[in-house]
């Protein structure tokens, strides 16, 4: 098998690593080193306790098993609007769609909670008590629905996160917002070590498969022909002299 070459950008990389991790172990250097080769950017979603090979691949999946959007609608009533251009943050009635802007009232959860209580068509019932359900956006492109007065009553079918509730215009709006605050970047080397998340399965075989003995091996004879490199690996034998 053809011997292993670090190439100058990932000997850099590689060396920022060792710099910063004075006492990392080979199997963490490696890991590493796969992560630069193989470009893996690992994505944790924490409310899934799960570690995904990318966020891409966490979007997919989640996706997939129908945990990231639903459909749903919104009505948009006639009369004067509730909201203007400053709002950034509006809660809904999903019965009749009246609309409490941060901008336009003192207390808009306070006044969604009291409204819903006593709104007529909330049929929704607990034990005989109505649900205090309600929709909740910071997406501009909902919050412009209700800026300008409308001449009929509307109903638009538009999406929520399967996750925070929140409301969007798009389903690329809730993926974009799951993308950018629903999943956390995670170093490779920090995931087997990892006792609290689950690891995906297509990420934990891409570990086991790069974790095989001679791959490491190869690895170090790259590191051998790089004389900066030779301070770490004579710990590193030191160190498996003393298991």
């Amino acid at each position: 098998m053809a011997a292993v070459v670090i190439p100058e950008k990932i000997k850099k990389d590689l060396d920022g690593f060792l710099q910063k991790h004075k006492s990392a172990d080979l199997v963490s250097t490696y890991l590493f080193y796969i992560e630069k080769k193989h470009k893996i950017k690992p994505a944790l979603f924490p409310k899934n306790k799960t570690i995904y090979k990318s966020k891409e691949d966490a979007i997919e999946k989640v996706e997939a098993e129908g945990k990231l959007w639903r459909e749903t609608h919104i009505k948009i009533q006639v009369g004067p609007p509730n909201v203007n251009e400053q709002t950034r943050k509006i809660y809904l009635c999903p019965f009749t769609g009246k609309v409490f802007g941060d901008n336009t009232h003192p207390n808009p959860q306070d006044a969604i909670y009291e409204w819903v209580s006593k709104c007529p068509e909330n049929t929704e019932r607990v034990d005989g008590i109505k649900i205090k359900r309600f929709f909740v956006s910071e997406d501009p492109e909902i919050i412009k629905n209700y800026i300008k007065p409308k001449k009929t009553n509307l109903t638009k079918t538009v999406y929520s996160s399967a996750i925070t509730g929140k409301l969007f215009n798009t389903k690329e709006s809730v993926i974009n917002d799951f993308k950018q605050h629903q999943l956390k970047p995670i170093p490779l080397a920090e995931v087997p070590t990892q006792n609290r998340f689950q690891i995906e399965d297509s990420l934990m075989e891409l570990i086991q498969t790069q974790l095989d003995e001679s791959k490491v091996a190869r690895f170090v004879e790259a590191m051998e022909a790089i004389p900066e490199f030779a301070p770490c690996l004579d710990r590193w034998l030191e160190e498996s002299r003393d298991e």
